[in-house]
């Protein structure tokens, strides 16, 4: 049996204990909440993360579609980036997959001789911290965008309130 398969054969347990380890990351009573409920409707960030964390070992198990698994990391980190995380805290949720499958599967497979799989998948894990990065980076590049578009529309509305800027419009049927 592959580690792949291995893998995908408890794929259900690992994403959920994968997921638990993310929410664990969150102050204690966001994890409460988060954990507990598990209907997406009542709590659409918690489920996201049990999604997410499900896609991306189903992503990794196959590694073949980029595309498909940057849109499941970035379901993930736009949560992350809209939080007060650190960068490093922000995607340290892929490293937790690290210690999460060495913590299930090393003492196994050093004891058989097959631990060189193990370090081998663990190469797909840091291609998808890298990935990681590159799409916390533009996910923060977007939410810094949004509050800058926000100021500009406060100051030019208060502007306009406090009488110091005329509403011009512009006819563009002219041009």
């Amino acid at each position: 049996m592959t580690f792949e398969s291995m893998l995908a054969a408890r794929k259900a347990e690992l994403s959920e204990k994968w997921a638990d380890l993310v929410l664990k990351t969150y102050p204690k009573e966001t994890q409460k909440v988060w954990s507990r409920q598990k209907d997406r409707f009542q709590n659409p960030v918690g489920a996201a993360i049990i999604e997410a964390t499900g896609e991306l070992i189903d992503h990794l198990i196959e590694w073949q579609d980029a595309g498909r698994i940057a849109v499941s990391l970035d379901r993930l980190i736009r949560i992350r980036a809209v939080q007060d995380f650190t960068p490093s805290q922000a995607i340290s949720f892929v490293y937790l997959l690290k210690k999460l499958l060495r913590d299930e599967f090393f003492r196994p497979m050093k004891k058989n001789g097959t631990l060189d799989e193990l370090l081998k998948f663990e190469a797909k894990v840091d291609n998808l911290a890298m990935m990681s990065f590159d799409i916390y980076c533009k996910s923060r590049e977007e939410v810094f965008r949004f509050r800058v578009e926000e100021v500009k529309r406060t100051q030019s509305s208060l502007l306009r309130k406090a009488g110091l800027v005329a509403d011009v419009t512009v006819d563009k049927s002219t041009d």
